[in-house]
C-alpha cells in the first residue's frame, strides 16, 4: 500500500480515453468502504460522464477548468442531517477515491467545493447542486475528476 500512497500526485491532465466501468466501480467500492463516524455513511456520489454537464462543472470554481477533460467527475456530496460529521466522512470517501484511483493506474485531484465561490462570485455548492439536481438536503463538498493521466508529476521518494 506504501507504493500508491507514494505514487499518488493530484493530476490536472488526462488522456483522452474512458475508464472502463468496472474499474470506475473499483474506484466507488474503495469510496464506500471508508470508515464514517457511528458508521452513518452519510456521503453519496454523482458520476458525471456528459461532456456539457462536465463543461458546467468545470466552471464552478475558479481551480476547476480542467476538471472538464477528465472523461469522469465524481461529486461527493452527504447528508448533513444524517451526521454532524459529515465533511470528515466524505473526506475519508475522498481519500479512498484518491489511492484507489493510483491503484487501478488512474488519476485525480481533490476540487473543493464546499465553501467556495464560482468565478462570477455565487456560491459554489448551489452552483453544482443547481447543475446536477441535487436536493437542498445534500451538501457537495468536491468533485474528483478521474481519468488515465497524461502528467506524470515525480512522485515522493521513500523516507
Amino acid at each position: 500500500m506504501l507504493d500508491v500512497i507514494l505514487k499518488r500526485r493530484s493530476i490536472r491532465q488526462y488522456e483522452d480515453k474512458p475508464v472502463e466501468p468496472e474499474v470506475v466501480r473499483e474506484v466507488l467500492l474503495a469510496a464506500m468502504c471508508a470508515p464514517s463516524a457511528y458508521h452513518k455513511n452519510p456521503w453519496s456520489f454523482v458520476l458525471v460522464e456528459k461532456e456539457e454537464i462536465r463543461e458546467r462543472l468545470s466552471r464552478a470554481t475558479n481551480f476547476a477548468s480542467f476538471s472538464k477533460k477528465a472523461p469522469i467527475i465524481i461529486v461527493i456530496t452527504a447528508d448533513s442531517q444524517s451526521s454532524p460529521h459529515w465533511i470528515e466522512d466524505s473526506s475519508i470517501v475522498g481519500a479512498h477515491i484518491y489511492l484507489e484511483a493510483v491503484n487501478q493506474g488512474l488519476g485525480t485531484c481533490w476540487v473543493q467545493v464546499y465553501n467556495m465561490e464560482t468565478p462570477d462570485g455565487t456560491n459554489s455548492e448551489e452552483y453544482v447542486r443547481s447543475v446536477l439536481g441535487i436536493p437542498e438536503t445534500e451538501r457537495v463538498l468536491c468533485m474528483m475528476p478521474l481519468g488515465y493521466p497524461a502528467e506524470h508529476p515525480a512522485g515522493h521518494s521513500e523516507a
